[in-house]
């Protein structure tokens, strides 16, 4: 049910925002050089890799690190690149993830090839299996202002008690957080 639910959410959401995501692509061509999508190497289910798509935010020479471990994570941002994140506008893409079946609507975010520490927390406490999702427990509970122990410590969480209306919560919260800007990387 919840791969139907994925597959049918994520072709509506292209849909809908199909007006909104060509203006973010013109956007992002627009304002800095290089290409409009950014492809991360992530870890999805049962630790594969798996390329993410996202609009491109930072300038082309960024490094590929975690965002909390950049010295001035600002300075790297393109033009529009701090709006795409504040609005989580740069997430629609990975719209083609969850039809592709590397990422769900809902799970925990999928750690960067590098995180080792997420991807070995994750794994031992059994979490790793999961579908990586676009909105997850940890990222209406504090997203980037909560350490990796605290996240992977939601991953499990959300592991144990997963439903389907628990689903439906986290996307409600997710959009309350984005309209009104809780949580939300700057």
């Amino acid at each position: 049910m919840k791969r139907i639910f994925d597959i049918i959410s994520s072709l509506f959401g292209l849909i809908l925002f199909l007006p909104v995501f060509i203006v973010c692509a013109i956007a992002v061509r627009l304002t800095s050089n290089g290409p409009i999508f950014y492809v991360s190497d992530r870890i999805g289910a049962n630790n594969n890799h798996f390329d993410m798509i996202k609009f491109r935010t930072m300038r082309v020479n960024a490094p590929q690190v975690a965002t909390h471990l950049l010295k001035d994570p600002k300075s790297l941002l393109t033009p529009v690149g701090g709006f795409l994140r504040k609005t989580s506008l740069d997430e629609l893409p990975q719209l083609i993830n969850v039809i592709k079946g590397d990422m769900s609507i809902v799970g925990p975010r999928p750690a960067l090839f590098n995180q080792d520490d997420q991807i070995e927390l994750r794994t031992k406490v059994g979490c790793h299996v999961l579908t990586p999702g676009i909105t997850g427990w940890a990222q209406i509970n504090g997203r980037d202002e909560i350490p990796i122990t605290k996240k992977v410590e939601f991953d499990a969480w959300y592991f144990q008690n997963q439903s389907f209306l628990l689903d439906l919560k986290i996307i409600w919260l997710t959009i309350y957080s984005v309209i009104f800007g809780k949580n939300v990387s700057h």
